[in-house]
């Protein structure tokens, strides 16, 4: 089979949704396996994938696997990986775990071949956004493909493992931050006299169409905030408010907090051994 999954959850869904949506590969070119087999039926429930039914036995039939436990259960799968890697291709995305930490188990020694990704959950939409280290030890046919998997969930770009930090406090946690927003300017509308349910619809809908003008008008978002702004009107003194409030900082000084706690999470999640 050409991709197994070690896990079975919302990413792994995720994944599976864009790559057989997309056409990149069909189902029964694709296994999963978790310890929890009701997670594992539960897509295959959804996708006609094979279920296996150890860990060794998807190893054993995929050429390349995809990491998708949790970050706190990944030394235990890479060691109990190791004796069956040698030939393989594995793509971790858990958060805090760096290439290194990745090789440290998976070394030249096993002849497994790692790459470190970071998607993030609009992946469940098609709308994600996918970092891949340059750093690997994938060839490069191997990293094209890999490329072209994680292109099926959204937009990809390939970084230098120095930024990873940068891209969880960006990209894997920004979604949380706009979720939040959209519940504040919904609380908002609601406190108006808005329904709620409307309110939730038309700030997510404001959301999604200020991101695609920023996408695809290429316009700096100040120079689409500025077109908005009409002197002494309405939005204008929402802004100055937000900025009274200290909006911007708020936002960037979350975003250091994350990074920095990511780079806390790397070094407590050294492989014990």
């Amino acid at each position: 089979m050409k991709l197994g999954f070690i896990g079975a959850g919302n990413m792994a869904g995720a994944i599976l949704t864009g790559v057989i949506g997309k056409g990149f590969l069909q189902p029964e070119e694709i296994a999963v396996y978790d310890v929890n087999p009701m997670q594992s039926d539960q897509l295959a429930a959804r996708y006609p994938i094979h279920v296996a039914r150890s860990q060794d036995e998807l190893i054993d039939r995929c050429e390349r696997v995809v990491l998708a436990v949790k970050p706190v259960y990944l030394q235990a799968v890479l060691e109990k990986a190791r004796p069956l890697a040698r030939g393989k291709d594995f793509i971790s995305i858990a958060a805090g775990w760096t290439f290194r930490m990745l090789t440290a188990i998976l070394d030249d020694a096993s002849g497994a071949r790692v790459l470190r990704t970071m998607p993030n959950t609009p992946a469940m939409v098609g709308a994600g956004f996918t970092a891949l280290c340059e750093q690997t030890t994938l060839s490069d046919e191997s990293f094209a493909w890999a490329q072209e998997l994680f292109r099926t969930l959204g937009e990809t770009a390939v970084l230098p493992e120095t930024l990873f930090d940068a891209v969880i406090a960006l990209t894997g946690s920004s979604p949380a931050y706009v979720f939040l927003f959209i519940e504040a300017m919904a609380d908002g509308a609601v406190k108006l006299g808005m329904p709620r349910a409307l309110a939730y619809k038309a700030a997510a809908q404001a959301v999604m169409g200020s991101a695609r003008m920023v996408l695809e008008t290429g316009e700096h978002p100040a120079v689409l905030k500025d077109m908005v702004c009409s002197p002494a009107g309405t939005t204008i003194e929402a802004v100055a408010s937000l900025e009274r409030d200290g909006f911007r900082s708020a936002v960037i000084d979350a975003m250091a907090v994350c990074a920095e706690k990511s780079r806390a999470m790397s070094d407590k999640t050294q492989p014990k051994g």
